[in-house]
């Protein structure tokens, strides 16, 4: 009994002794990746572009109005639904997008309108002034793709 005994301790020993040994040579996992501060960008082809068919620049307008959106070089498909060159069309209001903004999903709200269901038209109702109109196709994800489809801003007057 005490052999066994004496046989337990000293393996403990060995294994106290040999314990930190072993853990030092066994290589820790490898860190996770830092999440990504921005979701990768859909590639755009080269000549794609969004504009804008009606109003035209410089239109005076009465509210509720429709407004028409174009697109060459890219087909339309609603968002969620991830396909090499398509994407969703978003009506900026009196606001632009560029830089980071550019590299993040585009905002829902009364300035950014999304048309995820593939919509190619709207009737738009704004205040009596001057605003500003501009198209961006985002991807899938809402994300404007790179380069970015964007059309070139419009002016209406609404009276």
């Amino acid at each position: 009994m005490m052999r066994a005994l004496r046989q337990i301790a000293l393996s403990g020993f060995v294994c106290a002794v040999l314990a930190p040994a072993a853990l030092a040579q066994t290589p820790s996992p490898a860190p996770a990746p830092a999440p990504s501060a921005a979701p990768a960008q859909t590639p755009s082809p080269p000549g794609a572009a969004v504009y804008i068919i009606n109003p035209k620049d410089g239109d005076v307008l009465t509210s509720p109005f429709k407004v028409v959106f174009g697109l060459t070089g890219m087909g339309v498909a609603p968002a969620g639904v991830e396909k090499p060159n398509t994407g969703h069309h978003h009506l900026l209001i009196d606001t632009t997008l560029s830089g980071e903004a550019l590299k993040q999903p585009i905002p829902a709200d009364d300035q950014h309108k999304h048309f995820g269901g593939g919509q190619t038209e709207t009737m738009l109702t704004l205040p009596p002034g001057k605003h500003t109109l501009q198209l961006v196709l985002g991807d899938w994800s809402h994300v404007p793709h790179n380069p970015p489809v964007m059309s070139k801003p419009i002016t209406i007057t609404v009276k």
